[in-house]
């Protein structure tokens, strides 16, 4: 404990030294403020009736402290470096597998991912994780396995595993290697279109989606459909040089403005573009964010491609790491950056919200609604993410599918499938069959599945509040026949959105068989984002007018 105060102190005695101005307040109150805290945790350690915990207090103290400003600025504990190792790098060391916990409260394999440790021993989706090496899993949560299945490459340990469906549990000796998903999981042709999946800005995927567009181009794809729905956004330099795959050299992509003069930087194409005609549509999300946005938005910007699907998120802020002693690190919120039209894509204005309590939209230097104008003089907005050329708009997804696909009905019955079904030559040539689906509606009714019905929630609200204000006596036949209508009827439910379920069985079969490469194939077969997108390349006289030509 004195070691912190004394560390506090020593904090406190190296600021006290710093040339500060005698008109420089903020200085004067940085130091002020400092002393304040160094004296309440010296005084809490001396006098405080138990024994503090120096680590979990000053750590308590400094996320209450960020969260006072963004929710990207975060503090990263000895213990945290793997997380933020994952986070930048997009790899760990492990077996490659997604976890999940089931409703017993065992551990299964929800996903292996291909070409790694746990596909390569043959653990499959629906195996029970049992023992790891002497320890029993029993009554452990997922964040707690995840962590003891982790550990330095090259490291092994025994896992005791049961397959549904035996009787004897099995056993597996891994090694762990270092974990690293893959950025373009999948690319292909669609027709005359070639088309690439990047779920993540890795440090390196510029050459995974060089590799992909190159190779679709070999295949004589006419056009283009990147897709960035659900890519959260990564390295900054790798957005740039996607960029320029298909924009001129010289053009200037992204520029950042932050608070201290080093952190400005303007980011420009370098290379020879690989291809600048081809047409292009970029498809985007509410979740595609960050990088996804400098991609989407200096290509919007620069009239070179079709924007196309939701709004994204509107993440325009800058992160950096800073090292900090005691292998600490803290990510913080560095600068806000700029696409070249000059608008900032920034949805929440934090300084505001934390003024005001309310979320302001856009960046300090422009109103959510400022209008600037991309090269060939089209409108855009600043301030609410990347607003696409062609809004896509989707059905609401409905109740029963949600919950459908976070229950372990569906996971038992894609289990059950494979173990009863020969591998599908391709995920072209899978295709739920009639006879499946009614044996997945009858294993839903027989395993009793229920959901939170919303119409049956606020009718229950609705007579609550009858019943205090003292009308439900006089309505309570009205009541009653309405109860009576929207009562539950699960058979109905299902074959009234039997298209929706088929796609969620389609969905968990596949990726047992074929992966994550798989599972995009075959979300692709109703996609009406690429639907749409291919009904614009088909005709070059809309796309050429979208885009202002």
């Amino acid at each position: 404990m004195k070691q912190t105060a004394s560390t506090c102190l020593l904090l406190w005695a190296l600021l006290a030294w710093m040339p500060v101005h005698a008109q420089d307040t903020h200085a004067s109150d940085v130091i002020k403020q400092l002393d304040i805290f160094h004296q309440i945790y010296q005084t809490l350690d001396a006098y405080y009736v138990d024994t503090l915990d120096a680590e979990r207090l000053v750590t308590t103290g400094i996320d209450a402290m960020l969260e006072t400003l963004d929710p990207y600025t975060e503090y990263y504990t000895e213990e945290d470096q793997t997380d933020l190792k994952m986070l930048t790098q997009a790899k760990y060391g492990g077996i490659g597998s997604m976890i999940r916990m089931m409703k017993d409260s065992t551990i299964i394999i929800a996903e292996p991912y291909e070409g790694m440790p746990a596909a390569e021993v043959g653990l499959q989706a629906g195996d029970v994780l049992l023992q790891i090496d002497k320890t029993d899993l029993k009554g452990k949560t997922t964040a707690q396995v995840s962590d003891m299945l982790r550990g330095e490459p090259g490291t092994t340990f025994v896992l005791k595993y049961q397959r549904p469906g035996e009787r004897k549990p099995r056993e597996v000796k891994i090694t762990r290697q270092n974990i690293k998903l893959p950025p373009v999981p999948y690319f292909g042709m669609i027709g005359q279109s070639g088309y690439i999946h990047l779920n993540q800005f890795t440090n390196d995927c510029y050459t995974d989606v060089r590799r992909a567009l190159i190779s679709l181009k070999e295949q004589g794809a006419t056009s283009i459909i990147f897709d960035l729905r659900g890519n959260g956004g990564g390295a900054l330099d790798q957005a740039v040089k996607i960029v320029n795959l298909f924009v001129p050299k010289g053009l200037k992509i992204v520029e950042t403005k932050g608070k201290v003069e080093g952190i400005h930087s303007v980011y420009t194409t370098q290379e020879t573009p690989l291809d600048t005609i081809t047409p292009l549509i970029v498809m985007v999300n509410g979740s595609s964010a960050s990088a996804s946005e400098i991609v989407a938005g200096s290509l919007q910007d620069l009239d070179r491609a079709v924007i196309l699907g939701t709004r994204t998120y509107g993440k325009g802020l800058v992160q950096s790491i800073r090292d900090l002693p005691y292998n600490t690190s803290l990510k913080l919120t560095t600068a806000k950056y700029y696409i070249p039209s000059g608008r900032c894509i920034q949805e929440v204005d934090y300084k505001q919200k934390r003024n005001n309590g309310q979320a302001g939209a856009g960046s300090n230097e422009a109103s959510a609604d400022t209008v600037f104008h991309t090269a060939g003089g089209r409108t855009v907005i600043s301030g609410r993410g990347i607003r696409p050329d062609v809004e896509v708009h989707h059905d609401t997804l409905q109740n029963i599918v949600y919950y459908l696909s976070n229950d372990d009905v569906l996971i038992k019955y894609g289990t059950q499938y494979v173990q009863t079904h020969q591998r599908p030559a391709s995920v072209a040539d899978f295709s739920i069959t009639d006879a499946d689906f009614s044996e997945f509606r009858q294993m839903i009714i027989d395993a009793d599945f229920s959901y939170d019905r919303l119409s049956d929630r606020r009718l229950q609200d609705l007579k609550k509040t009858a019943q205090f204000e003292g009308y439900y006596d006089d309505a309570k036949a009205e009541f009653d026949a309405l109860e009576a209508k929207l009562r539950h009827n699960l058979a109905a439910e299902i074959d009234r959105h039997e298209k929706d379920i088929r796609q969620l069985m389609a969905m968990e079969i596949v990726k047992r068989y074929f992966y994550e490469a798989g599972t995009i194939q075959e979300g692709l077969k109703q996609d009406v984002d690429l639907q749409r997108a291919q009904e614009i390349l088909a005709n070059q006289a809309e796309y050429d007018k979208i885009l202002g030509k």
